[in-house]
């Protein structure tokens, strides 16, 4: 089942919120959940790993996202756009989400890890 979540992702370098002198680099990120399954399922609980460029990892869980459990029938997709920091310019981010669909079988959706970059880090 876990085949049937797709999990799109969008990031954003938050420079205004960012102090690169106090090495403060924020971002935000939009995910978007889209059930393509023939099932119903809830997203229960959330696990990232965060990781920068120093090799510092952070582990976030939680339940929900963004103060929901999302219920996302066959077709339906759920966005939303949250946020989080790094000590360096650049890190990496992934994880999981628990959900559970209507017939009662929890599974894990992975969510591939993505980039977390400042504009110009990259060449």
């Amino acid at each position: 089942m876990s085949d049937a979540i797709k999990i799109d992702v969008d990031t954003l370098y938050i420079e205004s919120e960012s102090d690169p002198d106090n090495d403060r680099y924020v971002f935000a990120y939009t995910i978007t959940i889209h059930n393509q399954g023939n099932v119903a399922a809830k997203l229960l609980t959330r696990h990232w790993v965060i990781q920068d460029a120093n090799g510092k990892v952070q582990e976030v869980h939680g339940d929900g996202v963004v103060g929901e459990q999302p219920h996302l029938r066959p077709g339906e997709r759920f966005q939303y756009t949250s946020g989080t920091w790094l000590e360096t310019s650049m890190g990496t981010m992934g994880g999981t989400y628990q959900m559970v669909t209507d017939d009662g079988d929890e599974f894990k959706a992975p969510i591939a890890e993505f980039l977390l970059s400042t504009p110009h880090t990259l060449h």
